[in-house]
């Protein structure tokens, strides 16, 4: 463990057992106990407030004394609570991370060469290729169109959000709908908050429209794997998972065309 994220997870051990009590599922902390929690511990503060509870959030997983503590079968989550508000949430242990062992979908790659040539292996560079490629489209099975990226909104009683692309789409039907995007490239990790939280800004925002969350991950520089989301009693749960491949239009064979003609879905 690097020395900054030992020093992150000693903080936010501390705030959490100074509230947890056991058989609790919900502790809640405030921003200003970051300070106090490292005074306390004779830490230096880190001059990133935010990135303490970020990094727990989207990144990092959070300490096995903490982890051991969640009821069976659920895990700690960290959520916004209001502004400068948190709570850590015990929730059904819910995995976003590609499945290995599914077939892939070769799609003629549309992004424009030098968009490719400078194109970074992250957030952005991903939302790009989605963009160019359709690949909203093609998931959903919904004409799509980007209304905006990287919007920042407050919603009630969960505080100011980002959302890195919101699409809005039609079908067939006419049925109007509202996709929210969530992209992660390098290290950081898809994470169901962020999807509790695009769900909720929907509801809150474009109640009149149908709200299909999705998260997306490279898999590798031309693999690109999308979920879609769902509500269930249990909370919200993966409904759909496909991995696209980016590929030169000549390397996409009579074969491969065949087995995706026999593919119901």
């Amino acid at each position: 463990m690097s020395n900054e994220q030992n020093r992150y997870s000693q903080i936010i051990e501390k705030i959490f057992f100074s509230h947890f009590k056991p058989g609790m599922t919900d502790v809640s902390f405030e921003r200003d106990e970051l300070v106090k929690a490292a005074k306390n511990l004779k830490i230096e503060l880190p001059k990133n407030l935010g990135d303490l509870v970020y990094s727990f959030r989207y990144r990092a997983i959070l300490p096995e004394k903490i982890k051991n503590t969640a009821p069976e079968g659920k895990t700690w989550i960290i959520r916004p609570a209001g502004r400068a508000k948190y709570q850590f949430v015990a929730v059904i242990d819910i995995a976003i991370a590609p499945n290995k062992s599914m077939a892939e979908t070769k799609i003629a790659d549309a992004t424009p060469g030098i968009v490719s040539k400078y194109a970074l292996n992250d957030e952005q560079g991903l939302l790009a290729k989605l963009r160019y490629n359709r690949l909203i489209d093609i998931f959903t099975g919904v004409t799509c169109y980007s209304l905006q990226n990287h919007l920042r909104t407050t919603v009630q009683d969960i505080g100011q959000i980002e959302t890195d692309e919101l699409y809005v789409g039609v079908d067939k039907r006419g049925a109007q709908y509202i996709f929210p995007v969530q992209a992660k490239g390098g290290t950081d990790r898809l994470n169901v908050v962020q999807i509790e939280q695009d769900n909720a800004m929907c509801g809150s925002k474009f109640p009149d429209l149908i709200c299909r969350p999705i998260a997306t991950q490279f898999m590798d520089d031309d693999l690109i794997v999308l979920f879609s989301f769902e509500e269930s009693s249990d909370g919200l749960k993966i409904s759909s998972e496909k991995h696209y491949r980016l590929v030169d239009p000549n390397s996409i064979t009579a074969e491969d065309l065949k087995i995706y003609k026999a593919r119901e879905d």
